[in-house]
């Protein structure tokens, strides 16, 4: 029944009268898919009321128990336009060799209490959601773009976390706390990533700091080293090459595959260390918490079946090191299809999702990462569940009982889960809805596509070149996950998201 009402929509959607594609306003799309998917798009009155009678801190002293650490190197590394910055990284060579890395995090929590208007507007949202056209921040801009974001030269109240990155490339948790830091430098994940990659120039925004040349050299260091360990551990090198709307002066100029690059490598690393500590730390002092997950593959079958595909055999039961291999395998020898590669294999091993862990529990692990512990608590400008982690580790700091029972986290863990879905549902229709308007003259061409999705309610695929995403309407009968095809465009509906295809070849699966 499900399934018919679905399809009727997409019918009766596509008997109207076409729009000229000239008028389609991707602003109101980009809104009505905020509600469409159960997101509050507008702050509400009493959220903006208490908001703006907030006024930044400044800190003529140092609060009692937090450490001043104004004084070192800290910097960000962050897209170009990101102004809801979470996070700043700095390191020190230790004298036997080892590296200790800190990680401050936005203090987010010092301006957004619990029950509070604007708490209870973040955590119905739960995550700041970027549609390409649009942005919803998850807090007012007055607090994520300023008060709570950790911007160049302002002092901020910082959560700390510390570990310490051995000569094999494992960490050892160190500890959490509060500090005053100071950001020397925002810095941009292009413009470090071509210069750690060596094909371009140290960037000036890293040459105008005195010293900091050598403090990211020393990050990259630490990261490479924590990256090798994790990939001889099983963690997965993937890279979907997720599109990204490409936006000039306002308006929409196209879909650009997401790249990663050394800098996004860096600041990676130091997030997965940085929640395993949070972990660690949390566990040691006995307190239930929200873990963030990837569970076996629910699909190994299919894993094994798009191996096969290539000419590759991987073992009957699921296995992360042999995966690995695989992919770092299938990297080297065939790059430019490799994020096609990626991309089924995530679809097939399935999504992440918030558990509740509590004292005693066995963690699931995180199979993507290769990590057992991990959950997230590095961005609480954009994700709710960070704020919660934070409020766990202060009452840690002074002693307290945690601020929430076992039955709140695992509310707030299935809550969460259900709002990150959503959020990926609200970007996928916008990047639907502007890949239709972009392909809407080029109805009757072909494309080479992999298949993404496979059930009930329909087969899906990404095109290679364009990377837009649409249905198989007419001749997905048979059709696999990972399978590579060829479809020809029957039709696009910007306002609706749908990119209809008739599958016309299709190449053979093992």
């Amino acid at each position: 029944m499900r399934t018919h009402h679905t399809r009727s929509r997409r019918d009766h959607a596509r008997n109207q009268t076409p729009r000229n594609i000239q008028e389609v306003n991707l602003k109101t799309v980009a809104w009505h898919a905020m509600e469409k998917y159960g997101f509050a798009p507008r702050f509400p009155p009493a959220v903006m009321d208490q908001v703006g009678l907030m006024k930044e801190q400044t800190f003529p002293e140092v609060p009692a128990g937090s450490e001043d650490l104004r004084s070192l190197q800290w910097s960000s590394i962050d897209n170009h336009d990101s102004r809801d910055l979470d996070q700043l990284e700095y390191c020190e060579r230790l004298p036997d060799g080892r590296i200790l890395v800190k990680v401050a995090i936005a203090d987010v929590d010092s301006y957004v209490r619990r029950q509070t208007p604007t708490d209870e507007y973040a955590g119905h949202n739960g995550t700041t959601i970027y549609t390409g056209v649009l942005t919803f921040p998850m807090l007012p801009e007055k607090l994520s773009y300023g008060i709570t974001s950790l911007l160049p030269d302002r002092d901020r109240l910082a959560v700390v976390i510390e570990f310490i990155v051995q000569p094999d490339g494992s960490f050892v948790p160190q500890r959490i706390y509060p500090a005053l830091v100071c950001n020397r430098a925002k810095l941009v994940y292009e413009e470090v990533g071509i210069w750690l990659a060596g094909t371009g120039p140290v960037p000036e925004s890293v040459r105008s700091v005195e010293g900091l040349e050598k403090q990211i050299l020393l990050q990259n260091d630490a990261a490479i080293l924590l990256r090798t360990c994790r990939r001889s551990q099983g963690a997965l090198e993937l890279d979907t090459g997720e599109a990204e709307v490409l936006m000039e002066n306002g308006e929409v100029r196209g879909l650009v595959p997401h790249k990663h690059n050394p800098a996004r490598g860096l600041i990676e690393e130091f997030m997965v260390a940085a929640n395993g500590t949070m972990v660690a730390q949390l566990g040691k002092a006995g307190m239930p918490m929200i873990q963030r997950v990837v569970r076996t593959p629910r699909d190994w079958a299919g894993i094994m079946l798009a191996a096969a595909a290539v000419g590759e055999t991987l073992p009957e039961e699921p296995d992360a090191k042999a995966l690995a291999t695989f992919l770092a395998k299938e990297k080297a020898a065939d790059p430019l299809h490799f994020p096609d590669l990626s991309l089924a294999v995530v679809k097939l091993i399935g999504p992440g999702e918030y558990v509740l862990l509590e004292p005693g529990d066995t963690p699931t692990g995180h199979f993507a990462l290769a990590v057992v512990d991990y959950t997230h608590a590095t961005a609480p400008n954009r994700r709710y569940v960070d704020i919660i982690n934070q409020r766990l580790i202060k009452s840690v700091f002074h002693s307290q009982p945690g601020p929430y029972s076992p039955a709140d986290l695992r509310d707030l863990a299935i809550w969460l889960t259900d709002r990150e879905k959503a959020s990926k549902k609200v970007k996928r229709f916008m990047r639907k809805s502007v890949a239709a308007m972009l392909l809407s003259d080029s109805i009757g061409k072909s494309f080479d596509a992999l298949v993404t999705g496979v059930a009930e309610k329909g087969t899906y695929v990404r095109l290679l070149d364009p990377p837009a995403e649409g249905r198989v309407v007419k001749g997905e009968k048979g059709l696999r996950v990972g399978q590579k095809i060829r479809v020809r465009l029957l039709s696009t509906d910007p306002y609706n998201g749908f990119i209809d295809f008739e599958c016309t070849a299709r190449e053979k699966m093992v």
